[in-house]
């Protein structure tokens, strides 16, 4: 499935939230889907658990 058709579903989804069940509900389905996103990519191997916790000395770029 290509990155445009997914974004058109989440897009898709995310206006029925809003429209349906108010701003309440589209923040609720954006957050769960950021949350949704990064797991996939945690399981997909893309990210670590050391890129989002890293110390301040340790700056790449």
């Amino acid at each position: 499935m290509s990155m445009a058709v997914i974004g058109m579903a989440v897009g898709m989804a995310l206006g029925f939230a809003g429209y349906f069940g108010g701003f309440g509900a589209f923040l609720l389905v954006a957050a769960l889907g950021a949350i949704g996103f990064v797991a996939g990519r945690f399981l997909e191997g893309d990210l670590e658990p050391g890129d989002f916790f890293r110390t301040r000395g340790d700056r790449r770029r």
